[in-house]
């Protein structure tokens, strides 16, 4: 089973640790955006933007970690479209928040998850192996 994570430069540690986490259990991370540089040219932004597209693809569901920026976001609406599980992570009570949420946190298909990190990874693997036997 492949997976996704979706999130901003600022937060490299937190997607390492979850990537981690998953691989060791035998999931396959499709891309690690976290080993690039912030982009300096258009030709670097291109072949990044191809390279993260593609893994989204490829991927059975996507890991978004906030916050994230456009970059983020774009990701997170490429897997909306192509129809992938989402886990939508923070920290913090906000993503529930009426005046500062999105709509698209809130839609069937993304499943969103308030709490500390090691907690997200235990309930990413509880659900990912369920659709592994199904």
């Amino acid at each position: 089973m492949n997976f996704y994570i979706a999130s901003g430069l600022q937060n490299r540690n937190p997607v390492r640790k979850v990537a981690q986490a998953l691989s060791a259990f035998g999931l396959e991370h499709t891309y690690d955006w976290t080993q690039n540089q912030r982009g300096t040219t258009l030709e670097m932004h291109k072949r990044v933007g191809e390279a993260e597209r593609a893994a989204i693809v490829k991927s059975d569901f996507v890991v978004v970690i906030l916050p994230g920026g456009k970059g983020t976001h774009t990701e997170f609406g490429m897997a909306l479209g192509l129809g992938k599980r989402i886990y939508v992570y923070s920290e913090t009570d906000d993503i529930n928040d009426p005046t500062t949420t999105t709509n698209f946190y809130h839609i069937s298909g993304v499943t969103k998850f308030i709490g500390e990190l090691d907690e997200l990874i235990a309930f990413i693997l509880e659900n990912e192996s369920s659709e592994l036997i199904s």
